[in-house]
């Protein structure tokens, strides 16, 4: 009896975890979403930069030509919180082939300019200023968080449509998603190909002189569904 009694047992417990260990029939595939954009902003690096003999004559120099930059740059209409300070060096160098000392002093100042068709204006009044390099540019979309909405939309709908394609190879449905997983490196990188030219108004009109491209923002994703 007590054995009969354990035998039962043990096939009820069996049972139970068979019924817990039980495979659930799933699929996981991969997704993207892409959209590409014109930018409206751009952030340009530019920078001061003047050697001498003397160290504090070659600091005040620099100093006097940013005091005119970031004048210039309030008078244009530029908010302080869309303008920064990004680097300010005073080194000496050796100049091996006339063999003597300079000082070498520079500053950096990046400016995110909200209004692209600015952009002639403000680089020419920034030329008068003194600046002497021009690092960079970037440009960004002032709606960027609205394109990832869409970008993560479109990712989801290309994972169910694969999904879906495997699926039915199999004569089975896609069911709920049971896990999604973004894979996603930063969203948006600058495209180099189907150039947009900006035209410069205050100078010959046939003068092309900004090519801004495209943003491009990406969404990567791994998405589980059930099948049914």
């Amino acid at each position: 009896m007590k054995k009969s009694i354990i035998i039962l047992l043990t096939l009820v417990a069996t049972s139970m975890n068979a019924q817990e260990n039980k495979i659930v029939p799933q699929i996981s595939v991969s997704g993207e979403g892409k959209v590409k954009v014109a930018p409206d902003q751009v952030v340009i690096n530019l920078g001061v930069q003047n050697t001498g003999k003397d160290a504090a004559e070659v600091k005040k120099m620099n100093d006097e030509t940013v005091d005119k930059v970031v004048k210039y740059i309030k008078k244009f209409g530029i908010p302080t919180s869309d303008f920064q300070t990004t680097n300010v060096s005073l080194y000496k160098s050796y100049d091996y082939e006339k063999k003597k000392h300079n000082f070498q002093a520079s500053q950096s100042i990046t400016i995110t300019l909200k209004d692209i068709k600015k952009y002639d204006e403000l680089m020419m009044g920034l030329v008068d200023t003194g600046i002497n390099n021009i690092n960079g540019v970037e440009f960004k979309s002032s709606k960027l968080e609205e394109h990832k909405v869409t970008a993560r939309k479109q990712a989801v709908l290309d994972a169910k449509k694969k999904a879906e394609d495997f699926a039915s190879a199999l004569n089975q449905k896609v069911g709920k998603a049971i896990l999604i997983t973004d894979n996603s490196q930063p969203m948006y990188q600058p495209q180099m190909y189907r150039n947009v030219m900006m035209k410069a108004e205050a100078m010959d009109s046939s003068q092309e002189t900004l090519a801004i491209g495209e943003i491009e923002i990406l969404t990567n994703i791994n998405v589980t569904f059930m099948l049914e």
